[in-house]
């Protein structure tokens, strides 16, 4: 090989071990976009929300819609991994961690938001899931380097002391971790000051319904329950035992979510912004 052609090659292979290497240090930043991840159980996937109103706005597309307003702020993608029932000891165990999110893409953002299955389906709750959500948290450091973590409180969901107790094991994970906890219960909470069933959807057993009513209700049967996202069967069954007691956010939930959720989202990304321009 001549003398030339020799340092030619050895100029390529040191590009591309330069290239290879860039990655540790540039942004995560996938396809021109911020990529943001939600994970969740169904209080973040909003399954019922998807049946019901297919074309969404979903919670995904209302922190993307919301962002994008902003022209201070870059594009983003916010990618909805949330599952129905899903704990975090399941999430790690069960292998979705590794199907689903480890091999995602260029991610730099991650809102976890567990809590309310892990309380009933994690045994040894109190000492098992501040365990489990470091251990969460670890293998997102190691798969997503430079992604910012951002465990998130539950909504309110069960009752103010259960809420309280989850709220404050995953306050006590951010801190050990020195990381930011996003504070999403007061927001939702003050918004129920304007209708305590305003933002959860009524979902109740056909079954249940008395049977003189259980042939008009058939268009807002989904899998055997009266499903509706609002108040417009409040007047014939609001004094049925129960009827308000799915807490599950509905649409209008799931923009407080989204709102709140984009709001300090982009002041997270002002502020880097900023500290990476100073000298």
């Amino acid at each position: 090989m001549q003398p030339v052609l020799i340092r030619v090659v050895y100029f390529l292979l040191g590009i591309a071990a330069f290239v290879l290497a860039v990655p540790s240090l540039a942004h995560a930043e996938h396809e021109g976009k911020l990529q943001v991840l939600l994970l969740g159980d169904s209080t973040t996937i909003g399954s019922v929300c998807r049946i019901t109103n297919p074309t969404g706005p979903h919670l995904e597309d209302v922190v993307r819609l919301l962002l994008a307003t902003d022209k201070e702020l870059p594009p983003t993608n916010v990618i909805n991994q949330g599952r129905d029932g899903e704990f975090i000891h399941g999430l790690l165990t069960g292998g979705r961690y590794d199907r689903e999110i480890a091999k995602l893409p260029g991610i730099d953002y991650v809102f976890i938001r567990y809590g309310l299955n892990d309380q009933a389906k994690r045994e040894d709750f109190a000492n098992n899931f501040p365990k489990d959500f470091h251990d969460l948290i670890a293998r997102l450091h190691k798969d997503f380097p430079q992604a910012n973590i951002i465990p998130t409180s539950v909504i309110p969901y069960l009752s103010a002391d259960a809420d309280a107790r989850i709220n404050t094991l995953i306050k006590k994970v951010a801190e050990d971790e020195k990381l930011p906890m996003f504070d999403l219960y007061t927001r939702y909470q003050t918004e129920l000051t304007q209708g305590p069933n305003m933002l959860n959807y009524r979902r109740y057993g056909l079954d249940r319904i008395p049977e003189q009513h259980r042939t008009w209700v058939q268009p807002f049967v989904r899998g055997g329950s009266v499903v509706v996202m609002d108040n417009q069967l409040d007047a014939h069954f609001r004094d049925l035992p129960g009827w308000f007691s799915d807490r599950h956010p509905n649409l209008a939930g799931y923009h407080v979510i989204g709102d709140e959720t984009a709001k300090y989202l982009a002041k997270l990304i002002k502020e880097k912004k900023a500290a990476e321009k100073k000298p």
